[in-house]
């Protein structure tokens, strides 16, 4: 495999930027996740390392080199975050629950999967044009679905990971990727303030290093004092054999090799299908991830 891939988070207005992003990959296989912690609630910022968390885990525990059905995967990835945030909760004796969107997307035999659940995006763009988006788990956004009338905010959700009630997500089918197609995650603190059209035209034939800092800088400034927190992954497919810091080809990788940006820290209450063991043996494994691609950036550098 072989894509281009840049990630940035900013604070904004806020007083905690209770956003996270990350990807890793194997030789054949990617994962890109994406959470945004919901205010209104404790925690946020854990609920989103939480999700993060635990799809990265579980994407490292089932890619070998390559998942057998990533839709399935999806969806039991994003169901044991849910229970992740629920069983931190109750080993805490928190009254409320922390809270947290998910948007997830894997690349796998040249085809992009993804799967969400709250009102982080997706974006999938090809040649300036936008193919699809993931529609919001929004009131707002049901009001214009379905024509139904309603006074509520476009903030409000109706679906979470972490919420009481199992969450509501959904997952696509596989699409087809041609070189060039650009796939972007992001948080509401974007599309908020950036028009579909004014996101399109800031894509539009720019490498991913450009174009995600372009994008969060416009976010900030169009929404000013009061901006929310800005976080945005874009990836390229394929992209063409350039010099680029933000180029990454797995053919390198070893059959079970993984590499990691997902920053992993200590897991009270994983999921029970792993144990205590397993699970600091994937942490320790992640992490390792990690360094390795940090040398290979600044080696690059």
């Amino acid at each position: 495999m072989k894509f281009s891939v840049f990630q940035l988070s900013r604070r904004g207005g806020r007083a905690l930027n209770e956003d996270r992003m990350g990807y890793c990959y194997t030789r054949e296989s990617a994962l890109f996740v994406l959470a945004d912690g919901m205010g209104g609630h404790p925690d946020g910022e854990i609920a989103a390392q939480i999700a993060l968390q635990v799809v990265s885990v579980h994407f490292q525990k089932m890619a070998k080199p390559t998942l057998e059905d990533p839709r399935a995967f999806l969806e039991e990835a994003l169901l044991q975050a849910h229970r992740q945030i629920l069983r931190y909760a109750s080993i805490k004796g928190m009254i409320d629950t922390p809270r947290t969107t998910l948007v997830a997307a894997v690349v796998q035999d040249g085809h992009a999967y993804w799967a969400h659940c709250g009102d982080s995006r997706l974006y999938w763009v090809r040649d300036g044009q936008m193919m699809e988006r993931t529609r919001d788990h929004s009131y707002s956004e049901m009001r214009k679905v379905s024509g139904l009338v309603t006074q509520s905010n476009r903030n409000v959700l109706f679906t979470c990971l972490g919420s009481p009630s199992k969450p509501i997500y959904d997952v696509s089918e596989a699409k087809r990727l041609e070189q060039g197609d650009q796939i972007l995650l992001c948080s509401d603190g974007l599309w908020s303030s950036v028009p579909n059209a004014e996101l399109l035209h800031i894509m539009r034939g720019k490498p991913v290093a450009q174009l995600v800092p372009q994008l969060v800088d416009t976010a900030l400034r169009r929404a000013g004092d009061g901006s929310d927190n800005v976080t945005v992954l874009a990836l390229e497919w394929e992209t063409p054999n350039v010099f680029e810091p933000s180029s990454i080809s797995t053919q390198e990788i070893a059959d079970q090799g993984f590499e990691s940006t997902i920053q992993m820290g200590p897991l009270e209450a994983c999921e029970d299908e792993l144990d205590d063991e397993a699970i600091e043996r994937s942490i320790a494994e992640i992490n390792e991830a990690i360094r390795r691609s940090a040398e290979r950036q600044k080696t690059r550098l």
